[in-house]
């Protein structure tokens, strides 16, 4: 990856990357948001490249001995900070930030520190970054990479540039996925719409063999979702655990089916579904249920989808959202 010319999308945030470089005006914190997938890691290291590359432009080469150096994770004025627990302490902030941060560039203008996954600093790790950020020597640029900034002490926000990674627009996901995938185009839409302008997301779930299965299997649990009993339901689930492919995501594939059934039951056409290759069967539910009991299913999805972020039981919510599909269809 040469720079910022090869990230999909977040053009404006690029662009205002690129004028900070270009007129002197570098913030010395910053905080980079956005969705796992997203391309947090891959912004903040093109930015990094940007500021150690010899050639001092918007943008980095991508051949001279800084870039080559970045690239190869091996620059020395590029420190990822990283940490082996479930969450990031006080020490790892100490021994990999705070201890090597005055020591002067080795053989540039900045000294970069990229924290990914920030948000599993404790408060005492976060408050060692405080002290750090508040008062940092002129060359230092402290990048933190969080899922959501709220998630951060509002001391840190309030010093920290915080940007906002947006989705990608649907035609780039797609394009990128037929660019570099064989998929079917009825898989070109389904990966399309679950990732939801998450390039990150569409990349894993089309590299996946499990992911493949899964999506077979949640299929075909929506097309015969009145015939199955509820433990045959949370066997499925089970087995989508035990696949590695997060419960949420199986949510999103349910979720894709019963937004083409809405669809199909408000205007009764094809031409905008999701699923086109299964639209008898869509057209065959649709005339077994009602508009509002299917918003009702896709509101249940997304309760089931909150409960479980809550660590709600896994079997209470699964079974509660079953029931409500089973009683919609019930009720016709």
């Amino acid at each position: 990856m040469a720079g910022f010319k090869d990230i999909f999308g977040n053009e404006k945030i690029i662009e205002s990357l690129k004028y900070s470089i270009k007129n002197g005006k570098v913030h010395q914190a910053y905080i980079f948001a956005g969705a796992s997938g997203m391309g947090k890691k891959t912004l903040a290291k093109a930015f990094a490249k940007t500021l150690l590359c010899k050639e001092g432009k918007e943008d980095a080469c991508g051949e001279c001995r800084s870039c080559l150096e970045v690239e190869s994770d091996n620059n020395p004025d590029l420190v990822f900070i990283r940490h082996e627990k479930t969450v990031i302490g006080v020490d790892d902030v100490r021994q990999q930030l705070n201890d090597s941060i005055n020591i002067k560039p080795f053989d540039n203008k900045y000294k970069v520190y990229i924290i990914p996954q920030a948000d599993k600093l404790t408060v005492q790790a976060q408050n060692a970054i405080l002290k750090t950020i508040e008062e940092p020597p002129e060359y230092a640029v402290v990048i933190l990479l969080v899922e959501n900034a709220d998630n951060m002490l509002d001391t840190i926000n309030s010093r920290c540039v915080t940007v906002n990674l947006c989705p990608l627009k649907d035609e780039i996901i797609r394009q990128y996925l037929k660019d570099n995938y064989d998929l079917s185009e009825e898989d070109l839409a389904i990966y399309t719409s679950f990732a939801q302008g998450n390039l990150g997301k569409a990349i894993k779930s089309a590299e996946s063999e499990d992911f493949r299965e899964i999506k077979t299997l949640a299929m075909e649990l929506v097309k015969k979702i009145s015939n199955f009993e509820y433990y045959e339901v949370i066997n499925l689930v089970y087995y989508v655990e035990k696949h590695k492919v997060s419960i949420n995501d199986f949510l999103d594939l349910l979720m894709i089916w019963y937004r083409d059934l809405l669809l199909f039951k408000a205007v009764n056409d094809a031409n905008g579904l999701i699923l086109k290759n299964e639209v008898a069967t869509i057209s065959a539910q649709a005339g077994e249920c009602s508009y509002n009991g299917i918003q009702t299913i896709l509101e249940s999805i997304e309760k089931a989808k909150q409960r479980l972020n809550a660590n709600v039981n896994l079997d209470l919510t699964i079974e509660l959202l079953f029931l409500t599909i089973k009683e919609v269809f019930r009720k016709g």
